[in-house]
């Protein structure tokens, strides 16, 4: 699947700053910073080198930089598109001043930017309850039923909102009528609070008292050092790597982003591989080795017959897909078979 995230925050955050460092360049328009990332993944080189694949095919996710904050936007009413843009995204990601801040002031400017959200979604919601009150008047009887339900659904999401709770939290799980409408709060978010170097000793402590007051199944809060990690970013890796054993931060920051946002959004990769191409692809956990099949292409799903499956840990283990075939770990699976983090897959299909 394509993952696509909406970076948020106010001027002087370093959401720019994080935008350029983790795509290292991006489309702009008047409006939007977009550009892409690969997804760091280590098993890729080993199965390159495994199989002498000739291209090797990350996963990407696409960042999309909004020029304003979304107080901003929709308090003046300019940046329509911006919006729209924004609205399509998978997970949003806020980026909140942490340096030069004590605690207080960063769940202060996290609370802001929770409040502009809601400031949307209540509007769009307002609008359309009004818009309900009217079709409801002519509505015939076999309209009414779903007019009624809608306007049930939106009513409880109002008074939530009202109380400043974000629709990811609400439990309310009526997706056909929210997914439509592409609530801001209702999508998953990451908070990256940026650090500075000087804060990295208390890293840890400051995400977990921040997690326990804001955070949730859907919204993670971590902090990075974004100006020292852009500045890492462009060094050697070994040189790197010895620059952030020194400042005690075990991988490097943007990595940590990523991974934070596969868990969120709740994604596992898997991998295909052979002598033309090692990819990484993306998809929900859960995800069947028949839909599996129809990221890599329609045609792939249409035919499927069964997939050869082993995990990356037993495919390195064995040194070779001959000898797990000999020790019996190359297992074939059906259609039903649930796609596993890491799982290496062949499909076998017929069109």
């Amino acid at each position: 699947m394509s993952v696509d995230i909406g970076i948020i925050g106010p001027p002087g955050s370093g959401k720019t700053t994080l935008f350029s460092a983790l795509t290292g360049s991006g489309a702009t328009t008047r409006d939007l910073h977009i550009g892409t990332a690969k997804v760091p993944d280590k098993r890729l080189g080993i199965l390159v080198e495994m199989f002498h694949s000739k291209k090797i095919t990350p996963a990407e996710v696409k960042y999309l930089d909004i020029g304003a904050s979304v107080g901003e936007l929709t308090q003046s009413g300019i940046g329509g598109k911006v919006l729209t843009e924004l609205s399509k995204v998978d997970e949003l990601l806020n980026v909140v001043r942490g340096f030069d801040h004590e605690a207080t002031d960063i769940a202060e400017d996290m609370s802001k930017a929770s409040l502009e959200i809601i400031f949307s979604d209540l509007s769009i919601i307002e609008k359309r309850l009004e818009k309900l009150g009217s079709s409801l008047k002519a509505a015939k009887a076999d309209e009414r039923q779903n007019l009624l339900r809608e306007q049930e659904v939106l009513l409880k999401l109002k008074e939530g909102l009202e109380k400043d709770i974000p629709i990811r939290d609400m439990g309310i799980d009526e997706p056909r009528i929210i997914s439509g409408y592409q609530f801001l709060s209702a999508k998953p978010m990451l908070t990256v609070v940026n650090i500075s170097d000087k804060d990295v000793p208390r890293m840890a402590d400051l995400e977990k008292e921040l997690n326990a007051r804001f955070g949730s199944p859907s919204h993670q809060i971590i902090a990075i050092p974004v100006k020292l990690e852009q500045e890492l970013s462009e060094l050697s890796a070994e040189f790197a790597q010895e620059m952030r054993s020194e400042y005690g931060l075990n991988e490097p920051g943007f990595d940590r982003i990523i991974r934070a946002s596969y868990d969120l959004l709740g994604l596992i990769t898997f991998l295909t591989t052979g002598p033309d191409d090692t990819r990484a692809w993306s998809i929900p956990r859960g995800t069947t080795a028949l839909k599996a099949a129809g990221k890599i292409h329609s045609d792939i799903e249409r035919g499927f017959i069964r997939a050869e499956v082993i995990s990356f840990d037993e495919l390195v283990s064995c040194g070779s897909l001959a000898e797990a075939r000999k020790r019996g770990l190359l297992r074939l699976e059906g259609k039903d078979y649930v796609v596993r983090e890491g799982d290496i897959i062949n499909i076998l299909f017929g069109v």
